[in-house]
C-alpha cells in the first residue's frame, strides 16, 4: 500500500503551520513519505494552487493522497471535502483547489465533517491532516464523510479561434522566473503576439540570445512567453488575464 502524502499549501516555511499538519499526520501513519510540493504558493491564491495541483497530481504512484490547501474561507460555510480520482485521492476545502481531479469521469466527493473542537482557522491541521492520515492507512473516502455532489470546479478559460484562423487567448499563470504562461496549446509552433510584440514560437529557451524576449512551448502543451535569463512578466508588465493572440504554424 502506498503511504505517499503530498503538501501544497500557502503557508510558507517560516511560522511552523506545515510542521503542525506534518506532525498530525506522522502521530497517525509514522512511515508516511510525506512530500513537500510547495508552501509558496501566493497567499489566497486559489487559482495558481489549482493549476499547480493540475500539473502533478497524476504524476505520483497511485494510492498517493495528495493534501492542498490554499483556504480564504476556512472556518466559513465551505465544505471540507475528500475526493477519490483516478486511483488517488485528494483533500482540501471546496473552493475549485481540487478541480482536477473532480473534472474526471468516474471521481467520487464527500464532505468531511469538521470536529466541534477544530480551529476555524487552522482546517489544515484539525480537518484535512487526520483525514490525510486516514487515507493513507486504507480508509476509504466513502466512509469519511456524506457524498458531496456539487462541489467547487473552476475551469481553465478556453481559448477562441478567431476567423483568421489565428486564437485569441490569455495569461493564466505566471510562474517564479516571470515566464508567463497562456491558454494556448502551441505544439505545431507559429507567432505569439502579446504586449504589441509578435515572438516566434522558438523549441526551447536556449535557441534565443540572452535577454531576448521569446515564446516558447512549455512542457505541458502551453504556449509561455520568457525572456532568456530574465523576466518577461516584468519586462512586458504581464499578469494574469493579459490578452494573446497565437497565429499557428499553417
Amino acid at each position: 500500500m502506498s503511504r505517499i502524502i503530498t503538501l501544497l499549501t500557502d503557508f510558507g516555511t517560516a511560522d511552523g503551520y506545515v510542521a503542525e499538519m506534518k506532525g498530525v499526520m506522522l502521530s497517525l501513519v509514522p512511515d508516511a513519505a510525506i512530500v513537500d510540493v510547495t508552501h509558496d504558493v501566493p497567499p489566497q491564491d486559489v487559482e495558481s494552487a489549482r493549476l499547480a495541483l493540475a500539473r502533478y497530481w497524476r504524476r505520483f504512484p497511485p494510492g498517493t493522497v495528495h493534501v492542498a490547501v490554499v483556504d480564504p474561507g476556512v472556518g466559513s460555510a465551505r465544505a471540507a471535502l475528500a475526493v477519490a480520482s483516478d486511483d488517488r485521492t485528494l483533500v482540501g476545502p471546496d473552493n475549485g483547489i481540487l478541480s482536477p481531479a473532480l473534472l474526471l469521469s468516474g471521481a467520487q466527493a464527500v464532505a468531511l465533517p469538521v470536529p466541534p473542537t477544530a480551529a476555524p482557522t487552522f482546517h489544515g491541521r484539525d480537518v484535512f491532516a487526520p483525514a490525510a492520515a486516514a487515507l493513507a492507512r486504507g480508509t476509504p473516502v466513502t466512509a469519511l464523510g456524506e457524498p458531496y455532489d456539487t462541489p467547487v470546479v473552476r475551469r481553465t478559460a478556453e481559448p477562441q479561434r478567431l476567423v483568421d484562423g489565428s486564437i485569441q487567448g490569455q495569461v493564466i499563470a505566471v510562474d517564479r522566473f516571470g515566464n508567463a504562461i497562456t491558454n494556448c496549446l502551441g505544439l505545431r509552433g507559429g507567432t505569439m503576439e502579446v504586449a504589441g510584440r509578435v515572438l516566434p514560437v522558438a523549441r526551447t529557451y536556449a535557441d534565443t540570445p540572452p535577454g531576448t524576449l521569446t515564446a516558447i512551448c512549455g512542457s505541458n502543451g502551453l504556449i509561455e512567453v520568457a525572456v532568456r535569463d530574465g523576466s518577461a512578466a516584468r519586462e512586458l508588465g504581464l499578469a494574469r488575464g493579459t490578452g494573446v493572440i497565437f497565429r499557428p504554424r499553417s
